[in-house]
């Protein structure tokens, strides 16, 4: 393109160059053999004028006389009836330009000039003419240069964004040319940019998350299937599987959820449900886990509580803060319950250490850890929380308690059983 762009400049150029160089020309040309012609001729008339003078005042008519009126390179002949020609100058070689001149008293006088003078002239007015042309044309190609390299230089940026969006590098590079045109190009691409790069982060978010919210299920349903294989009561067997469906049946909820957040994260699936139902299944989940570490599970609070949410979007956070605390902390891991104002609390807290200082802040954040893990985990917590208008909190680091608050059903019900420290029996595991 930059070499098309040279050419038509320069083609353009020279058409007008050869257009108007030649009008030029041939008005140059004609102007000076006309001046010529005028000058021979305005001499032979003020010859003539001179001899019919000096006859009239019967004064001779001398070579010497005459010789001063023409110029230099003029040949001029006198002819007076009655008396010798009179030779002014010396005669020109090759073509010449004559002039004759008759006076009143019978003479003739005529000049000639050489016309090598007009073509020296003709000749030396192309020579300008040519040197002007040049210099046109010099300035042609320096502007054609400029001009392609201003055009063809964006494009060839523009075209190395293209390429860039399409192997996958979606960064804008917020360039402008100064050409309309091609900064309209430039803000489409770097929409398209900006547009391809929420899409990819939406989809790596949305393949972070689903690895993470399947891998406490997947956990969970593998220890139940352990538990079955290394059981042989029929009741056990019954049990366990129905837990395990249980299982399955959530782990369905969360892939849905998950598609649904990713067609749209405005979309919610709220509902009014059962609490204890949620926090009996978790602690029928982890128990296995549980045992397995040597460490107990216990909930105390509220009972009764109904509050508005997704019961799988609830569960997976409860299951996220059991999980944070059996990797994190140590000791007892409590759920407790209890209500604060219009919302119902689920606190989460162990015996550990608790959450360090420098990450109490930041303790939500994507990959922020005080381990070598994902980071992900209470991210994605929050995440659901917030999706369905709850909220997730870090209300105290050491030792850690974790809170999620839930709207409560306007109407709910609230003949539970008073707050305990510790209840026995289904809620200890």
């Amino acid at each position: 393109m930059r070499r098309r762009l040279i050419n038509s400049t320069l083609a353009v150029v020279l058409v007008v160059i050869a257009v108007f160089g030649i009008s030029l020309v041939i008005v140059e040309t004609r102007t000076i053999e006309s001046s010529a012609r005028e000058s021979v001729q305005s001499e032979a008339v003020r010859l003539v004028s001179i001899v019919d003078s000096r006859m009239a005042g019967a004064e001779r008519v001398e070579s010497g006389v005459l010789s001063e009126q023409i110029a230099r390179d003029r040949y001029a002949r006198v002819e007076i009836p009655g008396h010798p020609a009179i030779v002014l100058g010396s005669k020109p070689d090759g073509a010449l330009i004559t002039s004759t001149q008759t006076g009143d008293h019978g003479e003739t006088v005529t000049v000639q000039a050489s016309r090598s003078t007009v073509s020296k002239e003709i000749g030396r007015t192309l020579l300008v003419i040519l040197t002007v042309a040049l210099l046109a044309v010099i300035a042609a190609v320096f502007l054609a240069v400029r001009q392609a390299n201003k055009l063809t230089a964006p494009l060839t940026d523009l075209a190395e964004t293209a390429e860039r969006l399409g192997s996958g590098d979606p960064r804008p590079r917020h360039r402008r040319y100064g050409v309309p045109e091609l900064d309209r190009v430039a803000d489409v691409l770097e929409g398209s940019a900006e547009r391809i790069a929420r899409m990819l982060t939406a989809e790596r978010r949305l393949a972070a998350d689903a690895s993470h919210q399947l891998r406490t299920p997947l956990t969970a349903l593998s220890m139940r299937l352990e538990e079955i294989t290394l059981t042989d009561d029929p009741d056990t067997v019954k049990e366990e599987a129905a837990i395990a469906l249980s299982q399955v049946e959530r782990l369905t909820d969360v892939v849905q959820r998950l598609l649904t957040n990713s067609r749209d994260p405005k979309t919610g699936s709220a509902v009014t449900f059962d609490l204890d139902e949620v926090i009996k299944q978790q602690l029928e989940e982890w128990r296995p886990a549980i045992r397995g570490s040597g460490r107990a599970l216990v909930r105390s609070g509220k009972r009764g509580l109904r509050a508005v949410g997704t019961p799988g979007a609830v569960s997976q956070v409860i299951a996220t803060l059991i999980e944070n605390s059996l990797t994190h902390g140590d000791g007892t891991v409590a759920l407790r319950t209890r209500v604060t104002g219009n919302q119902a609390v689920i606190e989460v807290s162990d015996e550990g250490p608790g959450v360090p200082s420098d990450l109490g802040a930041r303790v939500f954040e994507r990959t922020v850890s005080g381990r070598n893990s994902t980071g992900l985990g209470l991210a994605v917590a929050r995440d659901l929380a917030e999706a369905d208008g709850g909220r997730l909190e870090l209300l105290q680091q050491r030792p850690p308690i974790f809170a999620l608050f839930l709207s409560r059903e306007a109407d709910g019900r609230e003949d539970g059983q008073s707050e305990r420290d510790r209840e026995p029996g289904d809620d200890e595991a």
